[in-house]
């Protein structure tokens, strides 16, 4: 996993960093909450501390929410007052570990969350950094907001995420979405071109001559 510490006592930064280095992740370690909020979309995991420079924990998860930003987050604190941990809880954190932790527990806290976000892959298919595509409810979502989508544009997407990352020629567009009506792909092209303009992130490609496709998104490794 892709993952942000943020730890302002700078010894336990490194240790924690270089354990979870060694177990496979990847770490990029912050010590200032203002600049951890920045980069905070850009990871598969926050481990964040609550009492840190600028900006706490529990204001980071709190703007996060406000901007529609789902990440899980770790919490580290040595706090014991429950009215924060209750907090916590209560903004969207996945987890709680209080000061002095051994490093194993908290391999094993992110080995839990690592099965949790599996399991939602299976049901969510990340398309762009705020779409994803909901094949339970068969539902575009621009972060947690449902996008009213025509009846053919649902089709579309829906054709188009059951191949993610296949490319899904103009047959296939006039078998499922047209029932195999006599269109030509001029008339394919312009319909996917109007759902493209409906769009604030474009994720759908095109393939000349071809067809289309959705690369199935994932974050950045810088």
């Amino acid at each position: 996993m892709k993952i942000l510490l943020l730890e302002d006592e700078v010894m336990l930064c490194n240790t924690i960093k270089e354990y979870l280095s060694t177990l496979g992740h990847l770490v990029d370690s912050f010590y200032d909450g203002a600049r951890a909020l920045e980069k905070a979309d850009e990871y598969d995991l926050l481990i964040l501390d609550i009492n840190v420079p600028t900006m706490s924990g529990l204001e980071i998860i709190d703007e996060l929410n406000k901007k529609e930003i789902k990440v899980p987050i770790i919490f580290i604190s040595a706090m014991l007052d429950i009215e924060k941990i209750s907090e916590a809880f209560e903004l969207g954190a996945s987890d709680y570990l209080k000061k002095p932790f051994h490093l194993k527990e908290l391999g094993l806290r992110i080995d839990r969350v690592k099965r949790e976000q599996n399991s939602l892959l299976q049901k969510h298919i990340i398309l762009s950094q705020h779409y994803h595509y909901d094949k339970d409810e068969e539902s575009l979502f621009y972060n947690k907001t449902v996008v009213d989508l025509t009846k053919k544009q649902l089709q579309i997407l829906k054709l188009l995420c059951e191949n993610i990352d296949k490319v899904v020629n103009f047959e296939k567009f006039r078998s499922y979405v047209w029932d195999d009506e006599p269109i030509d792909n001029a008339t394919i092209r312009a319909e996917i071109s109007r759902f493209r303009k409906t769009l604030k992130e474009d994720f759908i490609v095109n393939i000349k001559g071809v067809g289309y496709r959705i690369n199935r998104y994932y974050r950045k490794n810088d």
